[in-house]
């Protein structure tokens, strides 16, 4: 399905309370698990250790870090909304993360948007909280919900 379309900040409030669509499916392989660990040094045995976590941990196999799960938010968004009119969106942070579930190695995940809020900035700019929701494939709940804002300049 083709991203929600907003024509400029400022028609961003009319999108308010809106659930925007949901993402393409996407894979989470053990690579990207290892490349994250990598490059953030967190290498705990639970991400990182195939044949400790079949042993040991209580999800049977590696599950993905955290913080990779949100950080497919700038990449799976664009596939839920697109805002035109503007020279560059910059991630501003997060209001609140939740890690329901894992994300086990191999699974195939996707995101829904829901624009929450927005705020008027200076010269035209739009503040804007996407909720995010991330689920695996087959899952019975989130595997993470975050509140993110995103700042947009025209």
């Amino acid at each position: 399905m083709p991203p929600a379309v907003v024509p400029s900040t400022g028609a961003l409030k009319s999108f308010v309370g809106q659930k925007l669509g949901t993402s393409d499916w996407t894979t989470i392989s053990q690579q990207q698990i290892q490349a994250f660990a990598e490059a953030t040094g967190d290498h705990q045995w639970i991400h990182v250790d195939v044949e400790r976590a079949r042993r040991e941990s209580p999800f049977k196999q590696p599950i993905a870090h955290g913080y990779l799960t949100i950080a497919l938010a700038p990449v799976l968004l664009p596939q839920v909304v697109r805002v035109e009119g503007v020279r560059m969106g910059v991630n501003y942070g997060l209001e609140s993360m939740r890690l329901p579930a894992p994300v086990p190695s191999g699974a195939r995940v996707r995101m829904s948007a829901e624009l929450k809020d927005v705020r008027e900035m200076p010269g035209g700019g739009a503040r804007a909280t996407w909720g995010l929701t991330f689920e695996v494939e087959g899952g019975g709940k989130p595997v993470c919900v975050a509140d993110a804002i995103y700042v947009y300049l025209p």
